[in-house]
């Protein structure tokens, strides 16, 4: 397997304040990885310089490289990388229509401007995304009248329309009821034979039976780095959160409580 991120000693500072410190990550294309923190860990910053949204401090020993290569134009680096985050609320709440956002997605843009040119087969392709989610009796809906886990299906299907070889996931299923975090859950797991993920939560029930792999941080820091086994255990999880966790476990579902 060929590398597909590096990320050696990144450092963030914010408002006089350093949110990631000293973050190092290495990942080979198809291996997948949950990273779980409470609020405020760092957890988004990292995704935020892996994607190259902020950049940390430049400091001799920080590096990234992303698919092998330090140099990348924005615009290129975003048909390889598709992101799904809360953050992306003006997709979500907007009155495009379904079909209209999906297809957006081929110009990393909101909706269509006059520069654009859509052909049929960007149409084609949108309407097939929109197959994968489930959606597609909807493509003529407008975005806000839709249901939260209707929205995230569409922003599933909006991102992996570029067929991205790295998914970036940044609690993607907040605000959810629990089956539809499980139905999510489900959708997701289609595309780890397709692109490579990255998965940001603090719910571990939502984190993949394909993920083998899972990190900790706290505090803007990665404390442990390794086998979802090893990794998320009552011990580990109460060091993280600073309180008592109780663990389950079915089969490759985990649950945690307090």
């Amino acid at each position: 397997m060929s590398e597909i991120v590096r990320i050696e000693h990144a450092n963030v500072r914010r408002d006089g304040r350093l949110i990631l410190k000293d973050a190092t990550l290495a990942l080979d294309e198809g291996e997948h990885i949950a990273v779980v923190g409470p609020n405020g860990a760092g957890k988004s910053t990292l995704l935020d310089v892996i994607a190259r949204n902020i950049y940390p401090l430049a400091l001799d020993e920080y590096k990234s490289v992303l698919f092998g290569e330090e140099k990348w134009i924005k615009s290129e680096l975003e048909k390889l990388i598709g992101v799904v985050s809360e953050r992306n609320a003006a997709f979500l709440n907007t009155s495009y229509k379904v079909r209209e956002i999906v297809c957006s997605g081929l110009y990393s843009s909101l909706g269509f401007d006059f520069h654009h040119r859509i052909n049929d087969d960007d149409w084609i392709r949108a309407d097939e995304e929109l197959r994968k989610v489930g959606l597609y009796d909807k493509r003529e809906r407008v975005m806000n009248t839709l249901s939260s886990g209707e929205k995230r299906r569409i922003m599933l299907a909006r991102v992996n329309i570029t067929k991205p070889r790295l998914l970036l996931l940044d609690e993607a299923s907040s605000a959810l009821d629990f089956p539809s975090r499980a139905s999510l859950r489900r959708l997701i797991s289609t595309y780890t034979e397709k692109s490579t993920i990255i998965m940001v939560t603090h719910e571990l029930n939502e984190i993949l039976p394909e993920i083998k792999r899972v990190l900790l941080m706290k505090d803007g820091m990665v404390i442990m780095d390794g086998r979802k086994e090893d990794v998320l255990t009552e011990e580990n999880l109460s060091l993280l959160f600073g309180e008592r966790v109780h663990l389950s476990r079915s089969g490759e579902i985990y649950s945690a409580y307090c």
